[in-house]
């Protein structure tokens, strides 16, 4: 038959079906500076996915400022020019937010006396499904926390 492409009485060979592209992931990198905690908190609040539970928003608020606080006490040093960077993403029923910075040092919960203000990590933990605390190649670390998409 002119203009086939397949020899007479052979199928035509089957077109492989496109995967679905996933969502792509927000990024954002902010200089080791303290007014960074609230523009992470404003990029984040844009940013949540639509449709899920309505407290999700304020819960990743809260989370973002802890961690980004926390990376800028303890995993940068403003002169090394380093900035802290901020991945969110949903994905398999959670909401993902990852905070990395340059630091070594990797978080730890401490026992601080009953005056001490911080130190706990309560906010994470009781508001969070899942974390961890993973290291980025060359230098630094970020800190994973998953929240649920739908209550």
């Amino acid at each position: 038959m002119p203009g086939s492409l397949c020899p007479a009485g052979e199928p035509a060979p089957a077109i492989p079906t496109a995967p679905a592209i996933p969502v792509i992931p927000s990024h954002w990198s902010f200089p080791a500076d303290p007014t960074s905690v609230r523009r992470a908190r404003r990029a984040v609040m844009g940013a949540v996915p639509r449709g899920c539970r309505p407290e999700l928003a304020d819960e990743l608020v809260l989370v973002t400022s802890e961690l980004v606080t926390n990376a800028l006490l303890y995993g940068t040093c403003p002169a090394d020019g380093c900035p802290i960077e901020l991945v969110l993403w949903p994905a398999d029923g959670y909401c993902w937010l990852a905070v990395s910075d340059p630091g070594a040092a990797l978080p730890a919960l401490a026992s601080p006396g009953p005056k001490e203000c911080g130190g706990r990590g309560l906010l994470v933990s009781a508001l969070t499904a899942a974390w961890a605390v993973v290291p980025r190649h060359g230098c630094g670390k970020s800190v994973v926390v998953g929240l649920r998409l739908a209550g």
